[in-house]
């Protein structure tokens, strides 16, 4: 009789013990799983991987505190490569098969809109972090980055002032694809409003990863002979490094044509001489350098995390416009699945309306209720030797986004806000 009871009371333990296990189990395999869409490999991998990391440090941070809504997040990573159908094809994974709450990614615009059908038609969420054309709006995008008017309008205005040295002749120099013609159409727009003719404008494009730039910049040269000239900038990614050595070798000094780029932060100076280019400019809404308590700590986060990973670069760790916005988007997407209460799609999207976040650029930054846009600082900033920037200019606070340009004909009739699916 006491064997028995002692055999129940054995298999009742036994039972327990696995019951419990499995309980734990299955608590453990209980993740939010969270998309990283970012080329790690290919001609972009110079601009995004860091991003990558941005968001696993975040990640990291908000596990640290307990995660969302109980739950740890769990990051999945994929590679595009640069390759844009294969951003897509990698949405359609994460969204389908790996099933993520939501997507942090894309640099270039030709990858957002190869993912944008896809995230609309399974009803998936994207967080895109970076400066871009405007002239869209979705319900499942949220646009951490700059619209035109809080990134390419401020930096030609600068350009054209007195401040700024007084630009009379404009070189729009881009890589073929969509966020550099549809901002360049903007700009001539903006251009044509300010009493520029066409034949004080130069538009010229290359491909992704070209290399050649010599021809460019002695046309160039010779298009700043007849008036003063400022180059705008909408090289994207490696591109950057030849052109801005060919800068050098050609003598191209910032007070002859000042070159301001949109697409050339810390990161991408980071392999180039950057004496010949002291003085050139950039337009942000983040730049490392700024000082104040928020960026401070977001500077020595990233500096620990980087070293604690054995990140590339982690001797000189460098911060820059993308990684805040980044970094600020995946903050606000938690605070809003703890306000949502749920990691629901539509759910989340009603939540992020006006949530904040202190931003490492110095400001609260505020997620518009309506258009999906942050409010940002518009700042420019002047190369320095040491590949950091010195602030010249900044807006005296945060510029509302205008997705739509004022400047593009039939503008004034879209919709300020994404339309309800």
């Amino acid at each position: 009789m006491n064997r028995r009871g002692n055999l129940k009371l054995l298999t009742a333990s036994i039972a327990l013990g696995l019951g419990l296990a499995g309980s734990a189990f299955a608590q453990a395999k209980d993740t939010i799983k969270v998309g990283v869409l970012h080329s790690l490999s290919g001609t972009m991998a110079i601009s995004e991987t860091v991003l990558k990391d941005t968001v696993l440090m975040a990640i990291d941070e908000i596990n640290a505190k307990g995660g969302v809504l109980g739950r740890k997040l769990e990051p999945v990573v994929v590679d595009p490569a640069s390759n844009w159908p294969l951003f897509a094809e990698k949405t359609k994974q994460l969204l389908g098969q790996d099933k993520v709450a939501v997507i942090f990614g894309c640099w270039t615009s030709v990858s957002r809109k190869s993912v944008l059908p896809v995230v609309e038609e399974m009803n998936g969420l994207l967080f895109y972090p970076v400066q871009y054309e405007g002239e869209e709006l979705s319900k499942n995008v949220f646009y951490t980055g700059a619209a035109p008017n809080q990134q390419a309008i401020p930096a030609v205005d600068y350009l054209m002032s007195k401040e700024g040295g007084g630009a009379k002749r404009w070189v729009l120099l881009g890589t073929d694809y969509v966020y550099p013609r549809t901002t360049n159409k903007i700009l001539r727009a903006y251009l044509h409003s300010k009493g520029v003719k066409d034949t004080d404008i130069d538009e010229k494009y290359t491909p992704f990863g070209h290399s050649d730039y010599q021809t460019i910049v002695a046309d160039i040269k010779k298009f700043s002979a007849g008036g003063k000239t400022a180059v705008v900038s909408t090289i994207n990614g490696d591109s950057n490094v030849p052109f801005y050595k060919e800068l050098g070798n050609a003598g191209l000094k910032a007070k002859d044509v000042p070159v301001v780029a949109f697409s050339v932060g810390e990161e991408e100076l980071r392999g180039v001489d950057t004496k010949p280019l002291v003085g050139h400019l950039a337009a942000w809404n983040y730049f490392m350098s700024i000082k104040n308590p928020s960026n401070d700590e977001f500077k020595k986060k990233w500096a620990a995390y980087a070293k604690a990973k054995n990140l590339p670069g982690a001797d000189k760790p460098l911060t820059n416009d993308p990684m805040e916005a980044t970094y600020i988007g995946v903050n606000m997407w938690a605070q809003a699945v703890k306000k949502a209460g749920s990691t629901d799609t539509d759910k989340v999207i009603a939540a992020m309306a006006g949530q904040t976040f202190k931003a490492p650029s110095g400001i609260v930054s505020e997620m518009d209720p309506k258009n999906h846009h942050l409010h940002k600082s518009v700042f420019i900033g002047e190369i320095k030797s040491d590949g950091q920037f010195n602030v010249v200019w900044k807006t005296p606070g945060p510029v509302k986004a205008k997705p739509w340009s004022p400047y593009i004909e039939g503008n004034d009739k879209k919709p300020d806000e994404p339309a309800k699916k």
